[in-house]
């Protein structure tokens, strides 16, 4: 190669290198899931009397991406040398987050989050601020050495779960909305539907993670005891809410395809638990169905 040609070359690696270090910091906040923080917060904003203002635009642009980028960011960083023995990782589930990269990571997330939580804290009331600090603190505990909760087994479901359920009562609370039996029961249905959800999401790892000796609720009770908490969890999810009113209450129903979903593997023996990965595929999707339908009952109760 001449000497002109070898400039070339070394000039387009410099270009492409921005661009690929853009893709894993895109990779590494889950675009997939930007819906699943975004779209608590803002449904809760608004139908509990919040228009579409400042807070509510900040806040749906932070958990949409800021909040992502934070949460599974520092998760990608942390889990690298677990990550690189998962075959799951470096599809729509998760990239593995190239090593040179790990401090610009956790740069770019302290500099996307710090602006918006400043804001928030700006725009809300001690209240909201207070739930906001313990969002956020479940995030980063989750993954963050020297805490670590997803290694806790029982506690990583709750953090988990604390991670998706806080935007809504962010929300919430940042309109000052008064507690009723209605968003207590669809809050706690939803806290219920998370933990299902990560610990069934935990099965397929169990071996996994046996091997590299990191805990979960799933190492912990096992395969098939965890799917079937899960369901368990999920059934409790809809029967609390039954409580929350009409319309509200026909989500009930919306819990019955999960539990059908992940039935087949309730008798699942730790050393086959990669099978519930179907499961787990599935379940990304049923998030999309199950979004839709909410939105339907609350388009419908918000013209009742």
């Amino acid at each position: 190669m001449s000497g002109a040609e070898e400039t070339r070359a070394d000039t387009a690696r410099a270009g492409q290198a921005p661009r690929a270090a853009l893709r894993q910091l895109l990779g590494a906040s889950r675009p997939v899931s930007w819906i699943n923080t975004a779209y608590p917060f803002a449904a809760a904003y608004l139908a509990s009397g919040g228009g579409v203002t400042a807070a509510w635009v900040v806040g749906t642009v932070y958990f949409l991406v800021p909040y992502n980028l934070l949460m599974y960011g520092v998760n990608d960083v942390f889990d690298y040398e677990s990550d690189l023995r998962n075959p799951r990782k470096g599809g729509i589930e998760g990239v593995v987050l190239d090593r040179r990269l790990h401090r610009l990571t956790l740069l770019a997330a302290t500099v996307t989050n710090v602006p918006f939580l400043v804001a928030l804290v700006a725009l809300g009331s001690p209240a909201s601020t207070a739930v906001l600090v313990v969002s956020v603190f479940a995030v980063i505990a989750y993954s963050a050495p020297g805490l670590r909760f997803k290694e806790r087994p029982g506690l990583d479901s709750i953090t988990s779960s604390t991670h998706f359920v806080s935007p809504a009562l962010f929300g919430l609370a940042l309109v000052g909305a008064p507690a009723t039996t209605t968003a207590a029961a669809a809050l706690l249905a939803f806290f219920l539907w998370g933990m299902a959800s990560q610990a069934f999401g935990a099965v397929q790892d169990v071996g996994a993670d046996r091997a590299a000796g990191i805990g979960s609720v799933a190492t912990w009770l096992g395969a098939a005891r965890t799917v079937r908490a899960a369901m368990v969890l999920y059934a409790a999810a809809g029967l609390v809410l039954l409580a929350a009113g009409w319309p509200a209450r026909l989500a009930t129903v919306l819990v019955v395809p999960y539990i059908v979903s992940i039935a087949p593997f309730r008798s699942l023996p730790d050393e086959r638990c990669e099978e519930a990965h179907a499961g787990w595929r599935r379940f990304l999707w049923l998030n999309l169905v199950t979004g839709f339908c909410v939105t339907q009952l609350l388009i419908w109760a918000a013209l009742a």
